[in-house]
């Protein structure tokens, strides 16, 4: 069965005639199911922790649009709310955590391995939908990368700049390598139960890691995710793992080769020319259409669509996005990249 599914061969270094296709966030705000399902369930929280509606909403872009992989519907800050972190979300305004910026405060968070029972209702989650989706289906589990997730975690909310996590490095280093660290051994312990539960893939999304430059991306983007990979192939060798350090620039060459990624996702301030030439060489490349596409569609969709296909067609290569569909994409619009790559 494994051979069917397009995503998988991808990932296992197949160049394919068209390639497959999924959209980060694509269960969400835009689809009108999904903002049913969400009122159904009374608050995004509430919508992560029911395993049927979770596996509902999931399911909903692949029903409409076919897609080929459905990535489980959940969120990064579940696991610093598993740790022992408050979470709660303030409607139009997204994320809020208690703090953690002092030894005490981080002393006070829960051992990795001990956030599974908080976390039972993902894994449920995941098992359903291994029953329930097409056979040609991939299942895709995922994770906030240690740096995107103690960004939130010190802040207690997302910032222009990730500017209290930098403080914190500069500061008190010894309190923020601690706290990337509980956060590198919780994800292991996280991305391992998903696959167990029936996660054909997992990806690490590193949103802000452009935000680190030099010996500070090496350290705190770079080697977490090495790590990560790497215990996660110890457990797991056959399951692929995409890497997405958003926004790593020229930092992309060769973090599939230093980290042992089978795919690396790309944001769409790079071009695909320059990724061809420079990332897909190591292998598996994903993206990287812009998400404002979504939202104006017309020709300029179609064309910068079939530029993406073009670009990539020498190599193995997944289409999506270069960061996630926004609530006010027109979901026609989905229907017109879907046609510009497959024909």
């Amino acid at each position: 069965m494994a051979k069917e599914k397009t995503i998988l061969r991808a990932l296992a270094g197949e160049t394919q005639p068209v390639p497959p296709v999924w959209m980060m966030r694509q269960a969400g705000r835009y689809l009108p199911e999904y903002r049913a399902t969400r009122a159904k369930a009374g608050d995004f929280l509430s919508l992560c922790y029911n395993p049927e509606l979770a596996a509902e909403v999931t399911l909903q872009p692949i029903r409409r649009y076919g897609f080929d992989a459905a990535i489980l519907f959940a969120d990064i800050l579940l696991v610093p709310q598993a740790l022992g972190a408050d979470l709660w979300f303030v409607t139009g305004e997204g994320p809020r955590l208690s703090t953690i910026t002092t030894p005490d405060e981080m002393n006070a968070l829960k051992p990795a391995d001990a956030i599974h029972d908080h976390l039972a209702p993902i894994y449920e989650t995941v098992r359903i939908l291994k029953s329930e989706l097409p056979k040609e289906t991939t299942l895709m589990g995922f994770a906030g990368a240690p740096w995107t997730v103690a960004t939130y975690m010190i802040a207690g909310r997302g910032t222009p700049d990730q500017g209290p996590a930098h403080a914190l490095m500069a500061e008190d280093v010894a309190t923020f390598e601690a706290l990337l660290e509980r956060i590198t051994e919780a994800t292991v312990e996280y991305l391992s139960m998903q696959i167990q539960a029936g996660a054909e893939v997992v990806k690490l999304f590193d949103s802000w890691a452009g935000s680190l430059k030099g010996d500070a991306f090496d350290k705190y983007a770079l080697a977490p995710a090495h790590r990560i990979i790497s215990e996660l192939k110890s457990k797991h060798p056959d399951t692929p793992i995409i890497a997405f350090p958003r926004e790593a620039g020229e930092r992309y060459i060769g973090f599939a080769k230093a980290t042992g990624a089978d795919c690396v996702a790309l944001d769409n301030s790079v071009s695909p020319e320059w990724a061809a030439e420079n990332v897909q060489t190591d292998g598996c490349v994903q993206g990287n259409l812009a998400s404002r596409h979504m939202v104006t569609g017309g020709q300029d969709l179609i064309n910068e669509t079939k530029r993406i296909v073009a670009a990539f067609k020498n190599g193995p290569h997944i289409f999506n996005l270069g960061h996630g569909i926004t609530p006010d994409a027109d979901p026609n619009n989905v229907h017109l990249m879907l046609e510009a790559i497959r024909g």
